[in-house]
């Protein structure tokens, strides 16, 4: 995974320079990066024979890291999403594991809502992101829809999934991490 941020002026050369290497995400709203690229990698040999993502000229701050995750080509909603919501996340000191738990925990909470699950990274090395994860939408509307769940369907979701109830998925979460971000990005087609 590269997070990219466009030399002043650059944004839409960097685009057409990354577009088709693999997932390509345009901010949006959120974080402070302009795209990030998630292109599958066979091995550790494959990232010394790969070329650059893009000129340099074209890159005013760049970040690398290498996941492990599932390939969201094979992913339900991934193909047609129109919005991606990006969660990055530093764990706190030997709480990685229970942060990947909880958001695995969150995927159960979800599905069980009929809302689309999240592709959950973990961070081999790199940045200093321990995960992240990328939830595929058709659309803003798509997005927002999670308002119109009714609330007792929502504190019995969170139950199953593990969760004292739904007000506590958001304190749990923020017990387990340093800090977070959020970011709201459309696909690079």
């Amino acid at each position: 995974m590269t997070l990219l941020r466009a030399a002043p002026g650059r944004l839409l050369d960097l685009v057409a320079a990354v577009k088709g290497r693999g997932l390509v995400l345009r901010h949006a709203q959120g974080d402070q990066w302009d795209l990030m690229v998630l292109a599958p990698v066979a091995g550790y040999a494959d990232l010394a024979a790969a070329p650059p993502l893009a000129d340099p000229a074209l890159v005013a701050w760049q970040e690398d890291e290498l996941v492990r995750g599932p390939d969201v080509a094979r992913l339900d909603g991934f193909g047609g999403a129109g919005l991606h919501h990006i969660e990055m996340f530093v764990a706190l000191a030997g709480r990685r594991g229970e942060l990947v738990r909880e958001r695995e925990m969150e995927n159960a909470y979800l599905a069980a809502l009929g809302r689309p699950r999240n592709a959950i990274f973990v961070r081999e090395f790199g940045a200093a992101w321990d995960a992240f994860t990328i939830g595929p939408y058709r659309s803003w509307k798509h997005f927002a829809e999670r308002d119109d769940i009714a609330p007792e369907r929502s504190q019995a979701a969170a139950r199953e999934a593990g969760f004292a109830d739904a007000d506590h998925i958001g304190p749990y979460l923020r017990s387990l991490i340093q800090s977070h971000h959020d970011t709201l990005a459309t696909p690079v087609r």
